[in-house]
């Protein structure tokens, strides 16, 4: 293999080329420094935008919004408790609030009378409020202030809803993104700190990442406002959690690379050309694995998934151009002296050939057999727990704590008919109306509530109350017959939706991603791996850990959540995406770590090329998976449970695959099968004809000093 840098890898490393690389970034900052932040201004917050496409609820709620103005709305439910029993002034506050919450009313209309429960314990005022974000954030924060003032001693009082659950869940975000980027930036620098334990080296690889943050919000902007990138806030604020992550991952990689070799070269720009030579593709095989196994969300039907698969996969490309081509030519700008107090000197000898990871190596060649088979124990036993995971999770339960809406809606079950708040709606042809009703009638566990037919006349919606609380497995099945009833009513076109249908459509989407999506994006890796390594066997060992790995951390995070964090299960979309994240991340330290004993293989034969990458990658990518998997932790800080759980299992998953997965498995699995590892490919062939290591004429040594 030559040591000459290709012309990518001469452009950021040349004595010239160098200043033209940071004039053309800092152009581009400039150009799309307007750009950052107005990503917001695209995030779809309304609760279509969690539905899956063609789904029947949400076919629903778009047909609400083209025909019914009451389609339009979301209900602000406002509950008034005592539990020794209303009071006659608790109603006079209630009626008084009523006449007040009227001019915030959808058009200005009338507030209905509050409804007394059948306990005598809690009053229910619905006002209806236009579905548009900025109106109901406003609504909801005056309704909930006037509510709040004057109210009798011991009256308990909360607005929920619809309306209520969406200013919760918009205020859990406001603001969140930037402070997601001072804790993620902190936690980062304090972490290359520790590594490098220099003073200045950390700046490089951090200002890079903010050229990538920039290029990277102007990018995501501009595909929102000409493409319809779909964003949302979670996949929002994932962005700049993730371009720190890998961007930091793929800075250490090339550093550390860098480095080696500044030790066998005098002039810095040749050491960075052949560093991005060495490592490039490793580089570009990560990037290229996750950018496309992200983007693989975009056949789920999911919108959420879909959102946060392809902004992710937009901030991790991002991240790789600013990582090979700014970072590299600040590093040569800057000169040797960066790495100070530890600078690297021409002739020093590589240290990792005698240190920690060499050593795990000694050990793993020992017995490669009993290592792989007791880290092989250690992932089914974590594995395992993944069988009784409890999947989804109620409206009510997707904040860390409490907000106001998820009380009042518990107040409202308590004391009112568990759908009375939230029932379900029908939309049918008006012409059917009276045989819809019949048929919803025959259904058990129903009432049918108000009627209301849309604009023109041509359709009407029929609220359906549910006896069964709106979130439970009862009331889905409930749904479920009630659909069976109203579409065989012959020519009403009747669709079933609301909460209770829109949690069933999401259960179905789900089963149907996971079918779909998870086969794609491995047979996408196994792909990359095979061209990478030129090698069919090594690639199918690597995917299987991969996929082993996957249950390990999905089943260690299950535990987490039941015993540590108090969770009642996992978020609906949390085992495909974690799988997508963790599949394309987690096969990331396997790609740095095969290509170096691919490359060391080469020269020093199978075992000892195994045993001298394992040396070599082992302490680069195990910051790297600390670094990634820390900036995935600062997740557990978002005030929404799906995030926190997908902080989680990433963080987990990767920590394992650094400390388990790829320094025992996988170089066990390896030296276990040995040069087989590489057939059908030209290496296996090489490595059966040369008994031994390779001649090393062909490129220097790993541990050679190269004269300048």
């Amino acid at each position: 293999m030559s040591d000459s840098p290709g012309l990518l890898a001469r452009v950021p490393s040349g004595r010239g080329t160098k200043w033209l690389v940071l004039a053309g970034w800092l152009l581009l900052a400039g150009l799309l420094t307007p750009l950052f932040g107005g990503l917001e201004d695209y995030e779809d917050r309304s609760p279509s935008g969690s539905l899956p496409r063609g789904a029947e609820s949400t076919a629903v709620m778009t047909e609400l919004e083209k025909y019914s103005e009451a389609l339009e709305q979301a209900p602000a439910v406002v509950v008034y408790t005592r539990e020794g029993g209303i009071r006659p002034a608790d109603r006079e506050k209630a009626e008084a609030d009523r006449a007040a919450f009227a001019k915030l009313a959808d058009g200005g209309g009338s507030v209905a009378a509050p409804v007394t429960s059948q306990d005598g314990k809690a009053l229910m005022t619905v006002v209806p409020l236009t579905r548009d974000d900025v109106e109901i954030d406003f609504a909801v924060k005056e309704m909930r202030e006037k509510a709040e003032r004057g109210a009798p001693a011991g009256l308990g009082v909360a607005v929920a809803g619809p309306a209520g659950l969406l200013n919760d869940y918009t205020q859990a975000f406001e603001n969140l993104d930037v402070n997601l980027m001072i804790m993620t930036s902190s936690v980062v620098i304090v972490l290359l700190l520790l590594i490098y334990r220099s003073p200045f080296l950390w700046l490089l690889p951090l200002l890079s990442v903010g050229f990538a943050a920039v290029l990277t919000q102007g990018v995501a902007y501009l595909l929102a406002e000409h493409a319809g990138l779909p964003v949302n806030p979670a996949s929002s604020s994932l962005l700049m959690i993730l371009l720190f992550g890998v961007g930091t991952d793929y800075a250490l990689l090339l550093i550390a690379r860098y480095r080696e070799e500044l030790r066998r070269h005098e002039d810095r720009h040749a050491a960075m050309g052949i560093a991005l030579r060495r490592s490039g593709p490793a580089i570009l095989a990560s990037a290229g694995t996750v950018v496309v196994g992200l983007v693989c969300l975009a056949l789920a039907d999911m919108q959420s998934s879909r959102s946060l698969g392809l902004v992710g996969a937009t901030g991790v490309l991002c991240a790789y151009v600013a990582m090979v081509t700014i970072l590299p030519a600040l590093l040569v700008l800057v000169g040797r002296w960066v790495f100070w107090p530890f600078v690297p000197r021409l002739g020093q000898a590589e240290r990792s050939a005698t240190g920690a990871w060499a050593r795990v190596g000694d050990v793993v060649g020992r017995r490669p057999r009993l290592v792989w088979l007791g880290s092989l124990a250690v992932i089914v036993a974590l594995g395992v727990s993944t069988l009784g995971m409890n999947l989804g999770l109620s409206k009510s339960e997707v904040f860390q704590t409490k907000p106001e809406s998820v009380t009042g809606q518990e107040q409202l079950a308590r004391h009112f008919p568990s759908g009375a708040s939230d029932p379900a709606v029908v939309v049918a042809d008006a012409g059917a109306e009276s045989a819809v009703v019949a048929a919803v009638k025959e259904v058990d566990g129903v009432q049918v509530g108000e009627r209301a037919p849309s604009p023109d006349g041509k359709r009407v919606t029929i609220d359906v109350i549910l006896e069964e609380a709106p979130d439970s497995d009862a009331a889905m099945d409930t749904i479920t017959e009630v659909r069976s009833a109203v579409h065989a009513v012959p020519g009403a076109r009747a669709l079933v939706g609301g909460t209770t249908a829109e949690t069933l459509d999401i259960d179905r989407a789900q089963g149907r991603d996971l079918r779909v999506v998870i086969p794609v994006v491995l047979a996408v890796i196994l792909l990359f791996l095979v061209v990478l390594l030129r090698a069919l066997v090594a690639p199918l060992i690597l995917l299987s850990t991969v996929v082993a790995s996957y249950f390990a951390a999905l089943g260690a995070s299950g535990m987490l959540f039941e015993h540590a964090f108090g969770h009642s299960g996992v978020a609906w979309q949390l085992p495909l995406v974690s799988f997508v994240f963790l599949a394309a991340l987690g096969v990331d330290y396997n790609i740095f770590l095969m290509t170096r004993v691919r490359e060391e293989a080469q020269v020093h034969g199978h075992a000892e090329g195994v045993r001298r990458g394992l040396a070599v990658t082992g302490s680069v990518i195990t910051s790297a998976a600390v670094v990634l998997a820390a900036t995935f932790a600062v997740f557990t800080s978002m005030p929404v449970i799906d995030m926190v759980q997908l902080g989680v299992v990433v963080a987990v998953g990767v920590l394992l695959d650094a400390f388990l997965v790829r320094t025992l498995l996988v170089p066990a699995l390896s030296l276990d099968v040995g040069r087989a590892s590489w057939w059908p490919g030209r290496l296996y062939r090489r490595l059966g004809e040369t008994p031994g290591p390779a001649p090393a004429a062909e490129r220097p040594r790993a541990d050679a000093t190269v004269a300048p």
